[in-house]
């Protein structure tokens, strides 16, 4: 009988396994909108997203409710590392009956201990002038052991009472209101008491752990209730919004097996016990696993040991009916002394009972098995939660510092042995190490409010930092009635000179009509990247071969002749591979910056943008800029017909595909658009009929200085380090070109204000375009777990904390997203004038879009979209990507001028 109790008793390793996979799935139930509600491990998020960094001072207050007891603390930080904090505190026992009563009595006697515990701390002699005066305010933590749902720090609604507890009218109820409320209606000290922080001792014990000048990201709880909690990656934490950086997730792993996943490992014991208690069916693992009632399931397997006869042979053992009478204190004594049988017959007899020498051997088997059992499954909740931890993070091993805390950790000296031999068996990847916590999760309740004060802090500096970037739908209204006005100005022939908006006619009035066949040549120059095209145009579709030159700094910054030169170069090293050197091919040139143009083959260069600054190029036609050079160069292999901006030819490639495409919008290095305007409306050219496709070049958009209320210090720092200061407004907010040094401005004001890298000056982050656009689209990517972001810190030598990598990934999209809110603006003016111009109620239209910005950010094209939906709700917009950039375009343009002139 006593080999069958212990081998029940007794739970397999591979069954342990088992277990771990069945929690890690109710893990991932628990944390996911569509499932939380019938998972058993609830997974509750705590709001706590940071552990403590050192820097917190101040004064702060402490109620923690334990089983029958009320402990007030003052805590004193003074930022030194948390190394060496002033404390003072008071137990209040709590009166008979109180924990069964009203829930109003039980949150009066709180507030009355607090009250009185402020009043002998204020009289004392406290050494700090914030304690004492008359305008006292102080913030409370308060430790509330039970099942929450909570929804910010400060407001938590109870899920359900344990421990023994079962008060009136709590359940359900915000328990921090409950609290504030009793507060404020208790007599007592002049202060202003204000609870910021509501956690369970779990939350307490990681905290407290983490101030001993390491990290802690996990704590287990081993006491009269068991649980755990751990820092999960915050996107992960469906049932809350937050989706950067970590948020401490409160396990409540006591009810795991509530749904029978447990059953099998259930012993006859367990079910008595269960049967017994306050909640049958409910917290099964917490009843094999919490000291509350290991005692109880010791009792029980001597009661059926002593009915099979196997103990207490002959002798009355009828005590052991008496409920509770078998405590732990009882077993961790028995367990304690295994070498000594007369204590173990001691501690029996205190109870009433007659032991024998053998049955003073089995007791202590049975206490052995029974709290052995327990240390394993606190092991096997354990492992499930590192596994979780590593594959979440993407990691191949973890190394993790775990708080322990509870009457078992301190009072079996082989639960910590059990602890991590066990996890290490069951999650081998997982290297944790076991911090003590000292002084009770008091301490740690502390460092919680300490750390939301601190953030709240950071938090007002952080949005005075940020304000200025974010936009209202007023300001975008704005925006939107300014680029209409401009583009008005622009078309109109006597104010188009002084407008900074050009509207430039492209002579571009059709689009291709499926009849253009043959092989014609493009030139795609929009950047620092230069490429040569051939696109061949049959009935059967169009095909394409193309190859890409770079253009160094010295050629784009030195003489018109040597960029010709070099672009001619690279079209005859292009015709050679192909082998078209022979045959004179229609070119279509795609030209990306502002021009005149006063033919579909002439174009007077009105500014150079985006770096380039070659000489002697400014006011002449291109055209024959590049006919110049191939007569230098004596190429006879091409004849130049078209020449288009990018943005047109990006609206020609999708309209060819498309037919509704009458848009075009570049978001890359640099920003444009195009559309099709009524020709009536173009001063600038002769004629009324139709519609010509019209270059806006909006980039220049508030050169003129009607954009200069939303210009931040940041803007106005990176204009003047740009070769074109106080040119291209618009386009300095928008483009990838400038983004990163905007984000790279607001680093280096963060970090001068400690909100960043502790406030450590970083050389590196000195130098100028360090920060490029593209670590904008990566840091912005949904779900980048912060370790990916922290590598990419790392690459720019920025020593970032996880705290940093949130805050970095905020500023990120404040920038992004007010890019792509501006970028809206402008396009909303242009689909309601093409509406209004059309007399339509609702206008369908499609916008081709290329660059790298609108393409590879993982938010901008959404932001824009749903901006644009908001501020032109009388347009239904649609965007197709141009798949092959604006070469196939140019090329399209250059077979339909063909075409007509042929």
């Amino acid at each position: 009988q006593i080999q069958r109790a212990l081998r029940s008793l007794s739970i397999p390793l591979e069954r342990l396994h088992v277990m771990k996979g069945h929690m890690m799935q109710d893990m991932c139930k628990g944390l996911s909108r569509q499932t939380h509600a019938q998972a058993k491990v609830r997974m509750l998020p705590t709001y706590i997203c940071s552990t403590p960094n050192g820097t917190e001072k101040g004064n702060f207050l402490v109620v923690e409710l334990c089983q029958n007891q009320v402990r007030t603390l003052l805590v004193t930080l003074y930022g030194d590392g948390n190394m060496s904090p002033q404390m003072m505190y008071k137990i209040f026992d709590m009166p008979e009956g109180i924990t069964q009563g009203e829930g109003e009595a039980l949150f009066d006697f709180i507030a009355q201990c607090v009250s009185q515990f402020l009043a002998e701390t204020i009289s004392s002699d406290t050494n700090s002038s914030d304690i004492n005066g008359s305008e006292l305010h102080l913030p409370l933590g308060f430790v509330f052991p039970f099942s929450c749902r909570q929804t910010q720090l400060d407001k938590a609604e109870l899920l359900s009472w344990s421990k023994g507890f079962s008060c009136n009218g709590v359940v359900g109820k915000d328990v921090v209101q409950l609290l504030q409320k009793s507060s404020q209606s208790t007599p007592g000290p002049l202060c202003r008491v204000e609870v910021v922080a509501l956690l369970n001792d779990t939350v307490g014990t990681m905290m407290t752990c983490s101030m001993e000048g390491r990290a802690c990201e996990v704590a287990v709880v081993a006491d009269k209730g068991s649980n755990c909690c751990f820092m999960a990656e915050a996107y992960l934490v469906e049932t809350t919004d937050e989706t950067s950086g970590r948020m401490c997730v409160n396990t409540e792993w006591g009810c795991f097996g509530d749904d029978g996943t447990l059953n099998d490992v259930f012993t006859p014991y367990d079910e008595s016990v269960d049967e017994e208690s306050s909640n049958p069916g409910e917290n099964r693992f917490e009843k094999m696993v919490g000291t509350l009632y290991l005692g109880e399931i010791v009792r029980h397997a001597l009661i059926a040991l002593t009915a099979e006869k196997a103990i207490f042979t002959g002798t009355n053992a009828a005590v052991l009916k008496e409920k509770g009478v078998f405590t732990m204190q009882h077993v961790l004594e028995i367990i304690n002394n295994e070498d000594s049988i007369t204590e173990v017959r001691r501690i029996l007899e205190v109870l009433g009972l007659q032991p024998s020498e053998r049955d003073c051997g089995r007791v202590q088997q049975i206490c052995r098995a029974v709290v052995g059992r327990a240390a394993s499954l606190h092991a096997t909740g354990l492992a499930a939660i590192l596994s979780y931890m590593c594959q979440t993070r993407d990691l191949e091993t973890l190394m993790v510092n775990v708080g322990v805390e509870g009457e078992l950790f301190t009072g079996y000296p082989r639960f910590e042995e059990i602890l991590l031999s066990v996890s290490r068996l069951l999650s081998p990847e997982c290297m944790a190490t076991l911090l003590p916590s000292r002084d009770g999760s008091g301490r740690g309740a502390a460092m919680v409010t300490a750390v939301a004060l601190r953030l709240a802090a950071q938090r007002r500096v952080v949005n005075e930092v940020l304000a200025p970037l974010r936009l209202s739908r007023n300001d975008l209204e704005k925006v939107q009635a300014l680029m209409r006005e401009e583009m008005e100005r622009g078309l109109c022939k006597e104010t188009n000179a002084t407008a900074s908006v050009r509207m430039l006619p492209t002579y571009v009035s059709h689009t291709p009509d499926g009849t253009e066949q043959g092989d014609f040549l493009a030139l795609d120059l929009g950047g620092t990247n230069f490429r040569v095209l051939v696109v061949r145009v049959a009935e059967e579709g169009i095909s394409m071969a193309s190859e890409i030159y770079v253009i160094p700094a010295a050629i784009m910054q030195g003489t018109g002749e040597e960029l010709f030169d070099h672009i001619m170069d690279c079209i005859i090293d292009f015709q050679t591979k192909q082998n078209l050197v022979t045959q004179m091919l229609p070119l279509g040139f795609t030209f990306s910056f502002p021009c005149q143009q006063v033919g579909l083959d002439k174009a007077l260069l009105l500014t150079w943008t985006k770096g380039f600054s070659a000489s002697g190029c400014v006011g002449q036609d291109v055209v024959q800029l590049l006919r110049d050079a191939a007569k230098r160069k004596r190429h006879l292999g091409m004849q130049v017909v078209a020449l288009v901006n990018d943005t047109v030819g990006t609206m020609m490639a999708c309209g060819y595909d498309d037919p509704r495409c009458e848009i075009g919008l570049i978001v890359g290095t640099g920003t444009n658009a195009c559309y099709m305007e009524e020709m009536r409306n173009v001063g600038t050219v002769e004629g009324d009929q139709g519609r010509m496709c019209i270059n806006m070049e909006w980039g220049a958009f508030g050169d003129n200085g009607c954009l200069d209320h939303l210009l931040t210090h940041f803007d106005k720092v990176v204009d003047e380090s740009t070769i074109n200061p106080g040119k291209q407004r618009f386009e300095k907010l928008i483009s990838g070109m400038y983004l990163g040094e905007i984000v790279r401005q607001i680093l280096m004001v963060m970090t001068e204000k400690e909100l960043l890298f502790q406030g450590k000056p970083c050389l590196k982050l000195q130098t100028k375009d360090i920060f490029k656009t593209k670590f904008l689209s990566t840091i912005e990517l949904n779900g980048l777990a912060l370790r990916q972001i922290r590598a990419i810190l790392n690459e720019l030598e920025l020593d970032a904390t996880f705290e940093d990598s949130v805050l970095m990934r905020e500023v990120c999209q404040t920038v992004s997203l007010r890019a792509a809110q501006l970028c809206a603006a402008g396009l909303a003016a242009v689909v309601e004038k093409m509406r209004e111009n059309r007399g339509l109620d609702e206008l369908s239209v499609t916008v081709g879009v290329d660059g790298t910005l609108y393409k590879l950010h993982p938010c901008f094209s959404s932001n824009l979209q749903e901006t644009l939906k908001d501020l032109a709700p009388n347009c239904n917009v649609s965007f197709l990507l141009s798949e092959d950039g604006s070469g196939k375009g140019a090329a399209l343009v250059a077979a339909a001028a063909y075409r007509a002139a042929n």
